[in-house]
């Protein structure tokens, strides 16, 4: 909360410096230039929690679509691990370890960086 005020006690000297020679000083235009500030404060700052809440929830699907794709791709990497093993084949088998591999990382990558990603914004 003080944040708040500091920002907006700044906001209402620095326009208050810059509107000097530009419009009269009474008491009336300051109550005016006050009245601006406050009402662009308070549209600002809700709207910069609903930002808040949307890169959440973004970070949050992010993470879920990444685990999704990982999952997927772990799968097909085990439907041709197991393809490489019933046809003797070393070319399908070394690339379902791959995929397989590939897969697990993704999940990983799905499961701890959007943790990271939220704690950084």
């Amino acid at each position: 909360m003080s944040t708040i005020t500091t920002m907006f006690s700044h906001a209402t000297s620095t326009v208050s410096a810059k509107l000097t020679g530009i419009m009269p000083t009474s008491k009336t235009s300051k109550i005016a230039k006050m009245m601006v500030l406050m009402l662009a404060f308070a549209i600002a700052i809700p709207m910069q929690v609903q930002a808040a809440e949307f890169i959440t929830e973004a970070i949050d699907m992010l993470g879920i679509v990444i685990i999704a794709i990982g999952g997927g791709l772990g799968i097909w990497g085990i439907v041709n691990l197991l393809e490489g093993y019933g046809n003797d084949n070393p070319g399908a088998k070394s690339q379902g370890i791959k995929q397989l591999m590939a897969g697990g990382g993704l999940i990983l990558i799905g499961i701890f960086v959007p943790d990271a990603l939220a704690g950084l914004f």
